[in-house]
């Protein structure tokens, strides 16, 4: 089985386009030039004609029969083409030798006309002798015109035939030439190490090819920053993970060592507890790596019940709420309250919220969690659109100013949540990276009602998207 065929190189297309582009002119400038040519042939020898005619009409009526007209010397090679006869009263009166007998035309006006007789093609002028009964026609074959014609665009086509090979050769130079810069930065593309991330240099470099270099340089940019941001990454992500891995292996040996049933359960439980802290981490941590991967559709419908995905993240978190003591309370509207989210991210995004509420909230704090649908009042908004809010609000310590700013630095705690010591600090990543992703508009400050942190998220929905 064959494989698809190859394209063609821009060398290639450029010259091939440039020289059918140089043969269709050439072919139209034939036909122009052909045709501008026969015209101006034809009016040319139309004149001789008429000349001819003009000193035929000044003989004397007595010198124009078959005894009086003599054969003319032959002077040029066209000239048994071009014959005359002289008419009298429907009766041939003189001609010359190379004339036909019968009419060159059937035409008595006087003027020029395309006729045949003796099965060829002739071009007749037609007048009226000196005396009135005299009809003169001199006639000239219509492929001598022809051969006239074709001899000219010979004499001019030598020339451009000559120089057509030639004009292909200069094209195919320009164009080679013109495409250098190309090749140029395709061998210095080619001759970079793997790992080099280095600008490409725009000294020098065509208008026309700038801004392919400038593109590339900001592709290598860009790839330099990722590549160090997830150097970096890895590089936390490495640490964070060394302190459950280290705590749960102390528990493990305390577990081997312990001497009586109680100290060994409660190592155990430590263990356990150490394992979830590491699943949550490495959870959070795929969970930005595909969110990082993820790309939004361009008008993403609406996928998701909001209110759907509070109601089953809550009933999850419930018993870690009731072991601490704490009240989550969940005001939810009666409708549905549709995202753009897909249902699985926007699990993500309650569980990551919620989860944080919980973590950083003392025992026997409040976390209330309420969800609206509601139309946009302002200018330019749309009927069809409404806006979905989250809010999750909590009676805990809350945030400075300083660590609010932080937030969603990945592996970032707040200082002033640092007793609870459960969190990884990837929470806030995972929900701005979702902001990012889906445009969700959010809001960080402190609850009016409670004193604690209030996370507000709202995003604008098309209700054409979710078929309401």
């Amino acid at each position: 089985m064959t494989g698809a065929a190859r394209p063609l190189s821009l060398q290639r297309r450029l010259l091939y386009t440039v020289l059918a582009l140089v043969m269709l002119a050439w072919a139209a400038g034939a036909i122009l030039t052909w045709r501008d040519a026969e015209h101006e042939v034809g009016e040319l020898l139309d004149a001789h004609l008429a000349q001819a005619a003009a000193l035929l009409r000044m003989q004397p009526l007595d010198e124009l029969d078959e005894d009086g007209i003599h054969p003319a010397p032959e002077l040029h090679r066209y000239q048994p083409r071009v014959v005359f006869q002289v008419w009298h009263e429907g009766r041939l009166l003189a001609h010359s030798a190379n004339a036909p007998q019968q009419p060159l035309s059937a035409q008595h006006t006087p003027g020029f006309y395309d006729s045949r007789a003796d099965g060829k093609s002739w071009r007749v002028f037609v007048t009226p002798g000196k005396d009135a009964d005299l009809l003169l026609q001199v006639g000239e074959l219509q492929a001598a015109r022809a051969e006239i014609v074709l001899a000219s665009l010979r004499s001019m086509a030598r020339p451009l035939a000559f120089t057509l090979p030639l004009l292909a050769l200069a094209i195919w130079w320009a164009v080679r030439a013109s495409l250098r810069p190309l090749r140029t930065l395709g061998q210095a593309l080619r001759a970079r190490q793997p790992q080099s991330l280095a600008p490409l240099p725009t000294q020098g470099v065509p208008p026309d090819v700038l801004p392919l270099v400038e593109a590339l340089n900001g592709l290598f940019e860009r790839i330099a920053h990722l590549l160090a941001a997830e150097q970096q990454f890895t590089a936390d992500a490495a640490h964070e993970l060394r302190t459950p891995i280290a705590g749960i292996r102390m528990q493990a040996q305390v577990a081997q060592g312990a001497r009586d049933e109680a100290e060994r359960a409660t190592a155990l439980a430590a263990t356990v507890q150490g394992c979830d802290r590491a699943t949550r981490l490495v959870e959070q941590l795929l969970q930005l790596a595909r969110l990082d991967a993820e790309v939004a559709p361009a008008h993403p419908p609406a996928q998701s019940d909001l209110a759907d995905a509070v109601r089953s993240i809550a009933a999850d978190l419930q018993p870690r709420a009731q072991a601490r003591q704490q009240t989550l309370r969940l005001e939810l509207p009666p409708t549905h309250a549709a995202t753009v989210l897909p249902e699985a991210l926007a699990q993500v995004l309650v569980r990551n919220l919620l989860d944080n509420a919980l973590r950083y909230s003392p025992p026997g704090a409040q976390i209330r969690v309420r969800v609206e649908s509601l139309r946009p009042t302002g200018r330019g908004a749309s009927p069809q659109a409404h806006e979905v809010l989250l809010c999750v609000e909590d009676s805990g310590p809350g945030l400075d100013a300083a660590d609010m700013a932080r937030l969603g630095e990945r592996f970032f705690r707040a200082r002033s949540a640092s007793h609870s010591g459960g969190g990884s600090g990837l929470g806030w990543s995972i929900v701005q990276r979702l902001a990012r992703l889906y445009h969700l508009q959010v809001q960080v400050d402190r609850s009016p009602d409670l004193g604690g942190l209030r996370v507000r998220i709202g995003v604008t929905v098309s209700s054409a998207g979710h078929g309401e």
